[in-house]
């Protein structure tokens, strides 16, 4: 059942919404008998998330939610695709970029994502440190973040390893914010948590959060970090941090950006065993690092 508010989009929603506010008000239906009528076809759907959509509040994103859209048009007697015109069928999904794009998007149903897209990512720092048995340690991050509309008050981290047989790592908040919802998923090396902030944000107003991400021994080995930006990021900063016992022979930094080809270049690690990178105006897309000991 759909119960959770799905994400935001401010240039679409409002076009979407008042569509569907007009059809449910020109069939004379209330949500529970709109929401009565999805049931019989088999459809779940909350009253919370058909009031977020037709205020403006969330929008549709998932393919599931499209089908939901498409039998609202029946139901409500519109013209076929006049509601789902409105929705930008190009916006990325939360599970946009991964490998598998399904598992992260069934983790991420369970936490509320209603605010995601009414952040705007002014910063980025993430702080990647690798252990002298060539495992990362840690990651730290920090987000500089502006509201858009009033009401945000979480931020979604997605974490995945690779190696699916070691135990996800532990998500420790460090500032402005502390644990809310956690979903893991072992099987597919899925961690998706909620860092909840200390207020909910007024449009215009910026938040600074901080938090970390600690392996478990034994530590899986680090061959790559990628950050993965469904919305665009201002600025990026992205460093790892190798043990003078473990620098890796090569190293490169790769971008991949929505319908372009993967942009690769060779980094050197300086004298502090460190490599590190900026992008500016990045995304959607993934920038990272990626690294051998040969």
């Amino acid at each position: 059942m759909f119960s959770e508010p799905e994400f935001g989009y401010e240039g679409a929603m409002p076009s979407f919404a008042a569509a569907l506010r007009a059809a449910i008000e020109a069939k004379g239906l209330g949500l529970v008998r709109i929401q009565d009528r999805l049931s019989r076809r088999g459809i779940s759907v909350s009253l919370a998330t058909l009031s977020y959509w037709q205020t403006g509040r969330s929008r549709p994103a998932r393919q599931s939610s499209l089908a939901v859209v498409r039998h609202l048009e029946e139901i409500l007697e519109v013209p076929r695709g006049s509601l789902s015109a409105l929705i930008d069928p190009h916006r990325p999904a939360m599970g946009a970029f991964w490998p598998r794009e399904t598992p992260v998007e069934a983790a991420v149903s369970e936490v509320d994502i209603g605010w995601d897209d009414r952040l705007t990512r002014l910063s980025q720092h993430d702080r990647v440190v690798v252990g002298g048995d060539r495992g990362e340690r840690t990651s730290t991050s920090r987000q500089v973040l502006r509201a858009e509309a009033d009401g945000p008050d979480r931020w979604i981290v997605i974490s995945h390893i690779d190696e699916h047989d070691r135990a996800l790592p532990t998500i420790r908040p460090l500032r402005n914010c502390h644990l809310g919802r956690t979903i893991s998923r072992p099987e597919s090396g899925l961690l998706v948590a909620e860092l909840v902030f200390d207020s909910a944000l007024r449009r215009g107003e910026t938040i600074v959060l901080e938090h970390e991400l600690v392996s478990r021994p034994p530590h899986p080995l680090a061959t790559n970090y990628e950050r993965k930006f469904r919305l665009p990021v201002r600025e990026y900063v992205l460093e790892v941090c190798f043990d003078p016992a473990a620098a890796p022979g090569r190293c490169e930094q790769f971008a991949r950006t929505a319908g372009n080809a993967e942009r690769v270049r060779p980094v050197s690690v300086d004298d502090r065993n460190t490599v590190h990178s900026v992008a500016l105006d990045f995304g959607p897309g993934c920038f990272g690092f990626r690294w051998d000991w040969d």
